[in-house]
């Protein structure tokens, strides 16, 4: 590993330097690092900017989408000038303009099952910020199948949820489909245009997201996997609900039948189902997740909770597969937060 920083870097990076957990040898791990971010949206724009402000020496970033004047409520790394202009090149000059030294990949593609695995086998880290669940689904099936750690995010409304899967690396850790075995049926999950989101709640969940990824990175602290994330802005609230690994996963289980991405071919994987770059598109967890832990969901919609939780857990649980259910006390499931802004997914 190079540890020979310039003087520049050192002191670009000297708050990560003084913390004993990262360090100069943290540091160079990032510098080295190659981190995929998918949707150039309201979750994407904060998370490749905090990325690359880390160090993180490669993003690559994917949307076919263009901005349009209703992104820029919360896609921070596009602005006025930006209007019309593909997502991932907007975002990538925000990126530049940032740190320099952070070379940027723009893949202004629809991210399908002819691509996606190539894509994901040339980076360490995925993060999952799309807006629709056609594109989760495949993006999740093809970390588990390349083995790479997938940080999960989603947003609607007021709240926000979080998730790392790696069962390639965590035995006790699920993926995907262990919260979620199949997509919710067609226009279950409202529109970001129907349900709306707080722009700055995009803005915390991405910043979170890039926290835990930078976690994986640098092998540092407690990650998110085999947990999820629960935010609930109104509330002021942060829970985690704990998630258990689904021994029949038709994925990651030890009979998986998932072993290629053929069922997705020919699927409209870009724009198809467009949520709201939040939570409810698939963060909280279907009938693979494990008992709960923390305070009970109460109104927070879409929790990732668990298969054997509480009535409340399961119910939440239930929001996040099938779409936004109201929980005990009301409020829109988390399972339609997506990424809204069209194309691969940008909330």
């Amino acid at each position: 590993m190079d540890l020979d920083f310039s003087e520049d870097e050192i002191s670009r990076y000297s708050r990560h330097i003084l913390l004993a957990e990262i360090g100069g040898t943290g540091q160079a791990r990032l510098r080295a690092a190659r981190v995929l971010v998918v949707g150039a949206g309201g979750l994407g724009c904060p998370l490749a900017l905090y990325l690359a402000a880390a160090g993180v020496g490669t993003v690559g970033l994917v949307d076919d989408d263009r901005v349009e004047l209703s992104n820029l409520q919360r896609q921070i790394a596009h602005g006025m000038a930006s209007l019309g202009r593909p997502k991932v090149e907007s975002a990538a000059a925000a990126i530049h303009a940032l740190n320099p030294d952070t070379v940027v990949r723009a893949h202004d593609v629809r991210l399908d099952a002819g691509n996606v695995l190539a894509l994901v086998e040339d980076y360490d880290v995925v993060c999952d910020g799309t807006d629709n669940f056609d594109t989760r689904f495949l993006l999740a099936d093809a970390c588990v199948l390349a083995r790479r750690t997938l940080v999960s995010a989603a947003v609607l409304r007021f709240e926000g949820q979080l998730s790392t899967f790696k069962p390639h690396a965590d035995p006790d850790g699920p993926c995907y489909r262990c919260l979620h075995p199949v997509p919710p049926p067609p226009g279950l999950v409202p529109a970001c245009s129907e349900a709306g989101v707080m722009g700055a709640v995009t803005g915390v969940m991405g910043t979170l997201q890039a926290t835990e990824a930078v976690k994986e990175i640098v092998g540092i602290g407690e990650g998110l996997s085999g947990r999820l994330l629960v935010w609930d802005a109104l509330a002021v609230r942060f829970r985690t609900v704990r998630l258990r690994r689904d021994p029949d996963c038709a994925l990651c289980g030890p009979n998986a039948t998932i072993r290629s991405l053929s069922a997705h071919v020919g699927a409209a994987h870009a724009g198809a189902m467009p949520v709201c770059d939040a939570p409810g598109d698939g963060l909280a967890p279907g009938p693979g997740a494990a008992a709960g832990s923390g305070d009970a969901p109460g109104s927070s919609p879409g929790s990732m909770a668990t298969r054997s939780g509480t009535a409340d857990d399961r119910q939440a649980e239930s929001a996040l597969v099938a779409g936004p259910v109201p929980e005990a006390g009301g409020g829109a499931g988390l399972s339609g937060l997506h990424g809204r802004a069209g194309g691969v997914g940008a909330l």
